[in-house]
Order: C-alpha cells, then structure tokens, then sequence
C-alpha cells in the first residue's frame, strides 16, 4: 500500500511538472480562441470540410430561373422592364409551382408594363416580393402585401466570406412588426401547403421550429465565431449544397420560348416547385462570396439569387429529408473538448517510448480530431474547434518532442559530468580511508616490523573498509538521506550546519590509528566560525568536508616529526578562509597529486583559490579562500535529480 501511494505520488509530481509548459500552451490558445484571433483560422477550415463533403443530388425541390447576359440583351437593357416580368412570372404561374419569390427590387416602375406586373401580383398570392431592411433601405412596392414580402439583407463575415443567413429581423420603424427573409418565407409557404406550420422551437425558444426540427441560430459565440454582433436577429449558419450546380436553372429565353438546349422544358420541372427568380448576370453585380462550394467558374463567386435557393433548400431539406442543420456545442462542451486535446499530447510524450512514437502518436491524433470534426459536420452538421485542439495537439506534440532533442544532447553533458563526479567522490572516500590503511602497512612492510599477525590486522581491516564503502555507497544511492562517510567509518549528517561538520571531521580524523605521524601531535587547536546554508549546496558541504579530511590526512601521512596542528575557517570581509596548518617536515615534492588537483577544482566552483606550500622555518600550510555569495555553482550530487528523474520517465534518451 505504502509503495503504491509513493508511486502514485511520483507520478503525480511528474505530471505536476511537465504539464506545467503544456497546460500555459492550452491556456494562450484559449485565450487566443476567446479573444477571436483564430476566428479566421477556423472559419477557413470550417469551408475546407464544406467543401470536401461528397457530391449531393440536386435538389427537386427548387428551381432557379436566373436572367443572364442574353435576356438583358434581349430585353433592350437592363433593369428588365416591368411587362417582361409579368409576362415571366405569368408564364410560370401556368406550371402550378406552390412558390414564386421574385428577387427583384420593383420599389421603381420600369415602364412599360408596370401596371402588368401590378396585376399579377394582386392575382397570384403565391408570389413574393422582396425589401432591404439595412441602410441603405430598399422599401418594397406598395403593391405587394408585407406578408408577401421578404428581406434580403446579408452579413459578410471580418474576412469577406457569406456564412450566415438572417431568418428574422426587427423592423426598426414599428418594434410591434417583424420582418422575414425572402429565403424564410418562401420555405414556410412551401411546407404549409404539405401541412407543416411554423412555431416556436421546445429546446430554444427563441428559435423557429417546423414539425420536429427546429433550425439551430447563431449566437454570439457559435462555432467560431466570438462575440458575433447582437442585433436582435435570427441567424441560421448556411447548409450549402454540395455540388457544382445544385438546383435546375432555366433563363428568362427558356421559359418564354419552352425551350433549352436539350429540348422541351418538362413541366415536372416546376410543377409544385419553389422558383425563385433573379440576377445571373455579372454585368449586375448581385454578387457574394463562398468557398464552400466547388466548381464555380470564379472561384469563391456565388450570385445573390443562388444564395436565397441555398437557404431555402436548406430549411426544406431539414424538415422534409433529415438533411442536417449546421449547429455548434454548448461553448462548455467546446472548452472541455479543447482542453482534452491540449493534455492528450503530454499523456502521450509520458506513455510513448520514442521521440518518434511521439511525433506519430502526436500525428495520428491530430488526424483524428481533423477527422472528427470533418465527420460530425458531414453526418450531423456539427461545427466542433478544430483549430483550437490542432493547435494544442501541434504545439504541445512537437514543442516536446523539440524539448526531448534539445534535452538529448544537454542530458549527455550532465550524465557525463555526473559520472565524473562519482568517481571524484568515490575516490575521495577510498583516498581517505582505506588507500591510508594501505599505505601504512606497506610502509610498515617496507620497514619489515610489521609482524604476521598485524599484517594480517591491516589487510583485514582494509577488507572491511572496503566493503563498508561499497555499503554505503549502494545505500546512499538508494536512499534520499544526504551524509558523508568519513574515512575513519564514522557518517555525518550534511543537513547540519557547516562548521559542526567541520568541528566531527577533525575529531573524528585526529583521532585514527592507522595515520602514523598523528600520533605526535602534541597540540591540537580549531576554530570555525558558521556559514549561513544559503551560500552552499549540499554537494558543496560534502566537497568541503572531504577537503578538510584529505589535509588532515595529508598531515598524518607525511608530516614527519609534527607536533602542533591548526585547523581553521574563519569568515572576514565576506571571505572565509578554510586553513590547516601544521609542523612537520613540509613538502617533500613540488609535482601535484590527485589531492592537489581536486582541492584546486573545488576552488574553481568555489569562484576562490586554493594554496599548499611550506611554512618556515618547517611546516605545511594548506588553505582554501573563497567569496561568500549565493551565486556559486550549485552542483548535485551522483543522485538522479527531479528534473532527471523526469526527463527519464518521459523516456527522453539520455
């Protein structure tokens, strides 16, 4: 239970830690969602999967008569004049569509025939006119009846594109008056004469609903949208048919002649349909823009007329065959989805074995919250964030597999400094234990008055010596406990102050048997002044207490004829002085040994200096000076710290 707990508390400071770059990602893009930056971003994306959905059949429901180049030719100019009109829509009339939406502006007569045209309003009540609602207004003919009568005001999106159809908007002369969309009250018009009325929605009140289907507005933050504009209207997201030409389109020539290209115009054609007439003409200038739909001679054009049909089918194609409304998550939905999409790329870099199982796994995810959102707009027109979770997914995937090279080449650097490191402090501690042991039974055995059984008491001892540091070390590895084995056995705590350490490790050291010439020492004197923790590391700590034992040992292993020993640390001017001091019969060579040339690395990181030379008229004195200051090399120790213990359970290589 206890390892199980311990385990799970590992792993969830791992996470603690590594998430945190990847959680500050998920955060600015977020951020970045909110404040609308990736708007753009999303609604390109958004007309990419629009435009990549299968070829769909085109649409019986409705027909498009559109007045080319040759009927304005024809007609002598352009606007067409009134008589031609009704004559058009008279003509129509006698293929009984169920509706008629002229999308003309007739505010102005165009003699002759206006009078015509009157009439046939009066006559057919299944023909509708339209109005502009916006600045700059276009008011509708007196002669068409404002139930009649439908809007064609547009929104175009910040980057220039038609997305969004307005169903319903508030008459800004009489609040108590309503005004609907060309595109609304035609298909309202169509389905009540096959029973089906409009009312309010049941899920959203303030929507419109036909039977069970009920069309899905948009709303301040809808899909990608942020913040869209409030102006009291309902707006539904356009549902484009997919295919190069979705609806039948005859001209004004066909339809007075009863001819096309092919033929006869089959009266099936338009018999119960919704015929809207309007501009097809790029001399008139009707024009909008879409990249939604493919195959258009220019790329992203899409004519007014062509605009109202595609709302229109939608909404008659919802009711009547399940086609699917374009719709969006609850903005909470939308967040939750984003956020599992910017933790999943940091699951997977702590999961994976590679940097390369990385970038895949990272990779095939990413394919499918792509596919996800391709295949939810297709079956059931939802519009989920694509972008945001691709961003995170990206960032995060690759941002750590960034990390991972970049730690490759750094992790090599420190596993090699820290080896070096062990073998220093590994050294220090046969140095300073049984190396001693060693030297002094062959110096014993090179005087030859060292009888068997001491020689066998030596060599046991260094046996033991031996093996104890083999001990410790396996312990000290495994353990969290910082201490320092001292070459006489005896483990002090580093977690003390320093000059208590200093004070154990001269103890400790003058009282050995196996340093010969500390026996004739006569005067024994220390001193040392405390250190504040904050100006050494726990590695420093043990380097230093592992100097003042090296000379101390020095002391006993070649000052011959030594009397009186002086050890002190002493702080003055914000320099402490870390002296020994003894004498013997001083140096006996000018070559440095390993001793010399640690001490003087210990002196590097220290940023100090470090002395050993003959005092006269006999002695030794071996001193190390350095600044007292927190910027110090803070070094660490053979133990794998947290940060490597990371790196290695996110399986990065070192």
């Amino acid at each position: 239970m206890r390892r199980s707990w311990d385990k799970f508390t590992t792993e969830l400071k791992i996470w603690r830690y590594a998430a945190l770059p990847g959680i500050i990602v998920l955060i600015l893009v977020i951020l970045a969602r909110v404040s609308g930056s990736l708007q753009v971003l999303e609604w390109m994306l958004f007309d990419t999967f629009l435009r990549l959905r299968p070829t769909e059949p085109i649409d019986e429901h409705l027909v498009i008569i559109g007045i080319d180049e040759d009927d304005i030719a024809k007609a002598g100019g352009y606007p067409i004049p009134d008589g031609e009109i009704a004559d058009l829509l008279n003509k129509l009339e006698t293929y009984k569509p169920r509706a008629i939406g002229l999308d003309l502006f007739k505010n102005v007569p165009v003699e002759p025939g206006h009078n015509r045209l009157v009439k046939t309003f009066q006559d057919n009540p299944n023909i509708f006119g339209i109005e502009k609602n916006q600045k700059p207004k276009i008011p509708a003919p007196n002669f068409i009846p404002q139930e009649r009568t439908g809007i064609v005001d547009i929104h175009s999106d910040n980057d220039g594109k038609n997305r969004r159809y307005i169903l319903w908007t508030p008459n800004s002369n009489n609040l108590q008056e309503d005004r609907f969309s060309l595109g609304f009250k035609l298909a309202q018009f169509y389905l009540a004469s096959r029973g089906i009325n409009d009312e309010d929605g049941e899920k959203d009140r303030d929507t419109i609903r036909f039977g069970n289907t009920e069309l899905p507005r948009v709303i301040p933050n809808f899909g990608g949208y942020v913040d869209k504009e409030n102006t009291g209207e309902l707006q539904i997201l356009i549902n484009f048919r997919h295919r190069n030409q979705p609806f039948r389109i005859l001209s004004l020539n066909n339809i007075k002649t009863g001819q096309t290209k092919e033929g006869k115009i089959d009266p099936s054609w338009l018999r119960d349909k919704i015929i809207i007439v309007g501009n097809l003409s790029p001399s008139v200038g009707d024009n909008l823009y879409t990249l939604a739909i493919p195959g258009r001679k220019i790329t992203g054009q899409i004519y007014g007329v062509e605009y109202h049909a595609h709302a229109t089918s939608q909404i008659v194609n919802a009711v009547l065959n399940n086609r699917p409304m374009l719709k969006s998550w609850a903005e909470t939905w939308e967040y939750i989805w984003i956020i599992i999409w910017g933790i999943t790329p940091i699951a997977i870099g702590r999961f994976t074995q590679s940097i390369m199982k990385n970038l895949l796994g990272v990779t095939l995810v990413g394919l499918g919250v792509a596919g996800s959102g391709y295949i939810s707009l297709l079956l059931w027109g939802v519009w989920i964030p694509v972008v945001p979770s691709l961003l995170t997914l990206a960032i995060n995937g690759v941002g750590l597999s960034a990390f991972a090279f970049f730690q490759h080449d750094k992790l090599l650097r420190e596993k090699n400094d820290q080896q070096k490191r062990t073998i220093e402090y590994t050294f220090n501690l046969i140095h300073n234990g049984p190396l001693q042991t060693l030297a002094n039974g062959l110096q014993q055995l090179r005087k030859q008055n060292l009888p068997n059984e001491q020689l066998i008491y030596q060599f046991e001892k260094l046996n033991s010596e031996i093996r104890e540091i083999g001990e410790y070390l396996r312990v000290e590895a495994l353990t969290n406990h910082e201490s320092l084995r001292l070459g006489s056995g005896l483990k002090i705590d580093l977690n003390r102050q320093i000059h208590d350490l200093f004070y154990e490790v001269y103890s400790s050291t003058l009282e050995r048997n196996d340093l010969e010439y500390l026996k004739t020492l006569k005067v024994k004197t220390r001193t040392f002044e405390p250190i504040n923790d904050k100006y050494l590391s726990m590695e420093l700590k043990r380097e230093l207490c592992l100097f003042l034992e090296e000379s101390l040992c020095n002391v006993g292993k070649h000052a011959r004829g030594v009397k009186c020993i002086e050890a002190s640390g002493i702080c003055v001017d914000g320099e402490y002085s870390l002296c020994i001091k003894d004498d013997g019969s001083g140096l006996t060579t000018l070559s440095e040994n390993k001793g010399t040339k640690q001490s003087q690395n210990l002196a590097r990181k220290l940023n100090g200096s470090f002395k050993r030379e003959t005092v006269i008229p006999r002695g030794t004195v071996c001193e190390l000076i350095w600044k007292l200051t927190t910027n110090i090399q803070q070094i660490n120790f053979q133990k794998p710290d947290f940060k490597s213990r990371l790196l290695k359970s996110f399986h990065i290589p070192s």
